[in-house]
């Protein structure tokens, strides 16, 4: 082994250990919050919730718990997903796809489309450009290569054009499925709020989609993140192929985590804040994919050498 391979060999297994680290950071915090808004910060708050001190450390907590949980999945997504495709392409893919995710979300809080008309709350911290959190494109990037990695446990790892876009369409649905619980737990919990105004002059196909129908969301929410999803996923394809999805990101079970981990919070308010409904088909809406990765598990990529890497992405590829 030359000194260059062995450098190469610890580098990779510094990503991985990176990865895995801030995965488990992200566990505990997104774990964490779904207690916490589960149980005491469930109105009315209780007593000892109300002392000064108490409600800086609450305050502390709004602040800086939604943006360091997100952050800790963002390293983790991007800390694997340089170790699966390298380092360059990861970043690249990271930046184009914090900048596309950030531009629809600026888009939309400023002029409506394409989710609706919404508004977050300070609850996110930092705004950039004063309107969307720093936290909304960060968890963009790392649930788009959980849903791709996902899409690559049951998508066949072609890379010509009409594969890509396939691969985009179903990366947004399976992103979009998050959104199921997400959102109304979100706008439960006043992280943002939906603007909708009078519809009654529209046609009936604007107010079906328009109206406030599902615990304060518009499908227009859904149609925005699926349109936003499949452009930012496609885009993201252009960088890291389906192929390379299918050999080298699908077979380790992280990504995989990555996405169900990011369930708990959401689906903890919606069974504990009088939103059942929304509980139970966010619960169904995320197993759907879960299980479709589950049940097409290879043997997870543990090996760090070029050799082990190839044999068990040849594995992967001959289970399809």
């Amino acid at each position: 082994m030359t000194p260059y391979t062995d450098l190469q060999d610890r580098s990779s297994s510094t990503l991985l250990k990176v990865a895995s680290i801030t995965l488990l950071g992200h566990l505990f915090f997104s774990a964490f919050s779904a207690f916490a808004f589960a149980t005491f910060l469930l109105p009315p708050y209780p007593d000892w919730l109300q002392t000064p001190q108490n409600q800086k450390v609450m305050a502390l907590g709004y602040t800086y718990g939604g943006a360091t949980t997100v952050t800790l999945g963002a390293i983790s997504g991007l800390a694997f997903l340089a170790w699966a495709v390298g380092t360059r392409k990861a970043f690249i893919t990271f930046a184009v796809s914090f900048l596309l995710a950030l531009t629809s979300e600026y888009v939309g809080t400023r002029w409506d489309y394409p989710f609706g008309a919404y508004e977050y709350t300070s609850q996110l911290g930092y705004k950039i450009g004063g309107k969307v959190p720093f936290n909304i494109p960060t968890s963009w990037f790392y649930m788009l290569v959980a849903s791709l990695a996902i899409c690559g446990r049951f998508l066949k790892g072609k890379d010509d054009n009409l594969s890509k876009w396939w691969w985009a369409f179903v990366g947004g649905v399976v992103l979009t499925l998050w959104d199921v619980s997400m959102d109304p737990a979100m706008v439960k919990t006043t992280h943002w709020i939906w603007e909708i105004g009078d519809l009654s002059n529209r046609s009936a196909f604007e107010q079906l989609i328009g109206k406030p129908i599902f615990f304060g969301m518009p499908i227009t929410n859904w149609l925005g993140w699926l349109l936003t999803g499949i452009i930012v996923a496609r885009v993201m394809l252009a960088f890291v192929a389906p192929s390379e999805w299918v050999a080298k990101v699908a077979p380790h079970r992280l990504p995989i985590a990555l996405y169900a981990i990011n369930g708990l919070l959401p689906l903890a308010i919606c069974f504990r804040w009088d939103m059942v409904p929304a509980g139970v088909l966010g619960t169904i809406a995320m197993a759907v994919p879960l299980w479709a990765a589950l049940r097409n598990d290879p043997a997870p990529l543990t090996s760090l050498g070029t050799s082990p890497l190839k044999r068990v992405a040849d594995g992967a590829l001959g289970t399809r």
